[in-house]
């Protein structure tokens, strides 16, 4: 399998794929990005290719079909406008419809029953076919069978892509090669980051900004990921690790707390590092900077945490299933449903085990309980929602680790030992660890200031800086070379 940390991808896959890219001139690059996609994927998960495609192909169809009632459309709109002035009249001020490269570019435009149900047909696939695959994985009911590699990336791309060519914001006209190309994008397909078709530029790939600056803040972007998963995730995961095969009831409170932190830094680094890795190759392949974190833990809310901490993915949800229920737009009671049912969806999103769904619903009663009766209090006393966010949000990450639920209330039990069941255990076994694991929990904290990260984005063409960047980029590549291939944590959604 090729993952962005490995030296099979830094080292053979990429340059191959880069040179072949550049090479190629620009109205080809989509297709040798559609094509290396196909390898890079084939390359971790053979077998469900022939799926991924299929997808692929099934949605370009159905987005094809759509197009095509939406064209008719229009043109009978036109000739209402064409045989009756006033209505013409009306139509322009009300509709704002016009033609551009044979694509509808719509204001309010109506849409025909057909239109809105190929629309709910796809949207239908791709969802019925992410719930079954995570079924499957789930029940065990197909003996090995596991969720296929980024299943709910692509799937959420589809369905955007699909929902902004029925809204008009495609902007270009429909080609299979440049549709396949943006739902199996392998900088993004596996993991993230969501990026809408009309950001990425899709329909007109001579437009991307290739030039040597932003190919070198790519590779910064790149190499400071790398060294987040590396020297920070995959180090920090050692010690969860450990926790789990000791045993929750043989750890002591202190140690409890250090490895729940722990696993928040691995959490936060691996997927930051994966995001901005992928950012970085799609900078190197033209495409702008997609920022997918923006120092969550920095947010002085658990709601503004979850504004910063995977961006796209929080948007996704807003804009095509929050905004589309009604959002905060009526009352009270449907602000309070909206958020709950979002927060349900984010749960089972993330896996179909009990511990995710309540994940989701207590994080989502947390929400609810800012934006309402606690709004005063977090105005008046900001520091407390700091503090909530520092506390609340690693205790969330618990119940998102742990599945089993007996184990989750055990490893709780050792986190707040007021109805103690073990005993004082292992009293020393915290200064053993963390005498180890300091130096990762000091970059750690000292990276979760934003100055810190900032500073080196900034100073990043500064010499000092660029040989503390190459230094880190070898130690990454050492550490990577010597250890086994640690796949990014989101690899199973």
């Amino acid at each position: 399998m090729f993952v962005f940390s490995g030296i099979g991808f830094i080292f053979r896959f990429f340059p191959i794929f880069l040179i072949a890219y550049y090479a190629v001139p620009a109205r080809f690059r989509n297709t040798i990005l559609l094509i290396g996609s196909i390898v890079f994927y084939a390359m971790g998960e053979p077998h469900f290719i022939v799926l991924l495609l299929a997808m692929t192909v099934l949605n370009y169809l159905l987005a094809l079909i759509g197009e095509k009632t939406r064209k008719r459309l229009l043109e009978k709109q036109k000739m209402e406008q064409m045989t009756d002035e006033a209505l013409s009249a009306i139509y322009q001020v009300s509709m704002n419809t016009r033609m551009q490269n044979g694509v509808v570019t719509r204001g309010n435009t109506r849409h025909s029953r057909a239109d809105r149900l190929i629309l709910a047909l796809a949207v239908i696939l791709d969802i019925g076919l992410l719930t079954a695959a995570k079924a499957l994985a789930l029940t065990q009911a197909v003996p090995g069978f596991h969720l296929p590699l980024g299943m709910s990336f692509y799937v959420f791309r589809m369905v955007s892509f699909q929902a902004d060519l029925y809204r008009g914001k495609t902007g270009s006209r429909l080609s299979f090669i440049n549709t396949a190309a943006y739902f199996t994008m392998f900088p993004q397909v596996t993991q993230g980051p969501i990026m809408r078709y009309g950001e990425g530029g899709f329909g007109d790939p001579a437009a991307r900004k290739i030039n040597w600056g932003r190919f070198e803040d790519g590779a910064v972007y790149f190499v400071i990921g790398l060294a987040m998963k590396i020297l920070l995730a995959d180090r920090l995961g050692i010690l969860w690790n450990e926790l789990s095969k000791i045993g929750y009831e043989s750890v002591s409170t202190p140690l409890a707390w250090l490895g729940l932190y722990g696993y928040s830094f691995e959490l936060y680094y691996d997927f930051w590092g994966y995001s901005l890795m992928a950012a970085g190759i799609g900078m190197m392949l033209g495409f702008d900077f997609i920022e997918n974190f923006r120092h969550p833990y920095a947010a002085g809310s658990v709601s503004e945490f979850y504004r910063r901490w995977h961006i796209t993915l929080g948007s996704w949800f807003r804009d095509y299933l929050y905004i589309p229920l009604g959002g905060s737009r009526k009352n009270s009671f449907v602000t309070v449903r909206n958020l709950f049912l979002v927060w349900l969806a984010t749960g089972l999103w993330h896996g179909g085990t009990l511990n995710f769904v309540i994940w989701g619903l207590v994080l989502g009663v947390i929400i609810i309980l800012e934006k309402f009766p606690l709004k005063e209090w977090l105005g008046f006393l900001p520091f407390l929602g700091r503090v909530g966010v520092l506390i609340l949000i690693p205790l969330s990450w618990g119940v998102f680790a742990i599945s089993d639920l007996n184990r989750l209330s055990v490893f709780f039990t050792r986190l707040f030992p007021f109805f103690e069941e073990y005993g004082n255990v292992n009293p020393h076994d915290f200064v053993k660890y963390v005498s180890t694991y300091w130096p990762m929990f000091a970059a750690g904290v000292l990276l979760l200031i934003p100055g810190v990260y900032g500073f080196i984005v900034r100073k990043r063409r500064n010499p000092i800086v660029v040989i503390l960047l190459a230094a880190l980029f070898w130690v990454s590549v050492y550490y990577s070379s010597i250890s086994s291939q640690n796949v990014f944590m989101y690899y199973g959604f």
